[in-house]
């Protein structure tokens, strides 16, 4: 074996519904913009942009949500998840289901949104609003053999009782064989990636405080707490 000259990093792992085994979280990719935020928008013509998140920032979604550090600005987005159990490249949509998914969970893709806003307005990289620790909290993952394949089910958050998002995974403008597809067309997906589909409208800011709960409906839910701000 090659002498590390310091211990690896642990693997992040995810529980697994209904099993004491864990899910090891390889990468983390997000897609953009994926669901109707105005009644009459129309489906755009090209695949929504994507981004990344390290695995670093998954964690079990419960208890305290850590509020970061260099933000005024931090935002909510709930998505439904996609876990890939097997990897490859150039995958065709009509295999992604059959082969690809190993199972799905709700996930919250937490953004600085004012580092985001100065980023597009720089054309910057999205890494500083996107990519922080613990801007990926995740459900336990459900295996598709249990759930099935989602393409219908309630989306939904709400904070300290009041309803912020509500949507349907039947409203995702990308379906989520396109998306996979998609991206594995750009990189050769691997086992344990983690692919956040897209959020419905209804972001907004966080407070310390705050009691988030949110769900995807036949997958997963979540209730945690916002903590007090980081120092920078």
């Amino acid at each position: 074996m090659t002498d590390l000259v310091f211990p690896a990093l642990a693997p992040t792992t995810l529980p697994i519904a209904g099993s004491a085994a864990r899910f090891p979280v390889a990468r983390v990719f997000c897609i953009g913009r994926n669901y109707r935020w105005l009644p009459d928008e129309a489906r755009p013509a090209e695949m929504p942009a994507w981004f990344m998140k390290p695995a670093s920032a998954v964690f079990p979604a419960a208890g305290a949500l850590p509020y970061p550090a260099d933000t005024a600005d931090y935002c909510h987005e709930i998505e439904l998840v996609v876990a890939i159990g097997l990897g490859g490249k150039d995958i065709a949509a009509d295999d992604v289901e059959a082969r690809h998914i190993w199972g799905y969970a709700a996930g919250l893709d937490m953004t600085r949104r004012d580092l985001q806003q100065q980023a597009k307005r720089a054309g910057g990289p999205w890494e500083p609003a996107k990519a922080f620790d613990h801007s990926a909290p995740c459900t336990a993952i459900v295996p598709a053999d249990a759930c099935g394949h989602p393409r219908e089910g309630a989306l939904w958050l709400s904070v300290n009782g009041e309803d912020r998002q509500r949507g349907d995974v039947s409203g995702l403008l990308w379906s989520v064989p396109e998306l996979v597809a998609m991206l594995s067309r750009s990189v050769t997906l691997a086992p344990g990636d983690l692919v956040f589909t897209g959020t419905p409208a209804g972001v907004g800011p966080l407070g310390p405080g705050d009691v988030v709960n949110a769900g995807v409906a036949g997958i997963g839910d979540l209730t945690m707490t916002v903590g007090a701000p980081r120092a920078a």
